[in-house]
């Protein structure tokens, strides 16, 4: 089908797929020794102070961020996209069921279809090429000379995704006519909200408080079943 004007926007981790790219990406760095061994027990424990809530996602995503700053200054561009590959040729099915269907649907109706990520551009960039085979990928940039990473970084979408799709939009032609999106953290709701069609997909407390407001669909899978939310119950007890 020859191609539309309207537009389709995805999160990455936690939407599409079901881990995160920023943590495999580290955790791969670390295991071919690129980033130092105690960097993998440093991510871990991340991760774990998340899944025992301990902390919100947001300190979690923002933890691997920082560790990924302070190591990834000297490093070789060519090992960062090494362990990319090594890492989407191990993980890349490791989807879920509503995001796989929605794509495939929203493709077969000939739309354009990007995705607005926090990980590194070189990680997305490789799990667009093995799989999502999307229009256009964004991912957090950092800054290179002569193929030497230096430390800083040049553009980190996640702090404002409304404004890259904005952009997009604007730059191709395209219009929010009809559009779609979907994210599962506050971090998506600036997109979202610029969508006919906003779908919060295992939102955290956040986006889930977001989406209520606003009336947005929300979406729960759990195992192989997917569930369509009309009322949310507020856990937090007196």
């Amino acid at each position: 089908m020859a191609k539309q004007n309207r537009l389709a926007v995805f999160d990455i981790d936690g939407t599409i797929f079901r881990k995160n790219l920023h943590f495999e990406l580290i955790n791969e760095l670390s295991w071919i020794n690129v980033f130092p061994r105690k960097v993998r027990d440093q991510i871990v424990h991340l991760y774990t102070n998340w899944l025992e809530h301990k902390g919100e996602y947001e300190s979690y995503r923002l933890g691997l961020v920082e560790l990924f700053e302070k190591h990834i200054k000297g490093c070789k561009k060519e090992d960062v996209v090494r362990a990319s590959e090594m890492v989407v040729s191990f993980h890349k099915d490791r989807t879920y069921i509503f995001a796989e269907d929605l794509i495939r649907k929203l493709r077969d109706d000939g739309y354009n279809i990007i995705a607005i990520s926090g990980s590194p551009i070189e990680i997305v960039e490789e799990y667009n090429k093995k799989h999502l085979k999307f229009d256009k990928v964004f991912g957090s940039v950092y800054e290179m000379k002569d193929g030497i990473y230096t430390g800083g970084y040049i553009g980190e979408p996640v702090k404002n995704k409304g404004e890259v799709v904005r952009r997009y939009v604007e730059e191709n032609g395209l219009t929010l006519e009809g559009s779609y999106g979907i994210g599962d953290t506050e971090s998506d709701a600036s997109f979202l909200e610029l969508m006919e069609y906003p779908i919060a997909f295992n939102p955290n407390e956040n986006l889930k408080e977001v989406a209520q407001e606003k009336g947005w669909r929300i979406v729960v899978e759990k195992k192989d079943v997917v569930y369509e939310m009309t009322q949310c119950v507020n856990l937090h007890l007196a």
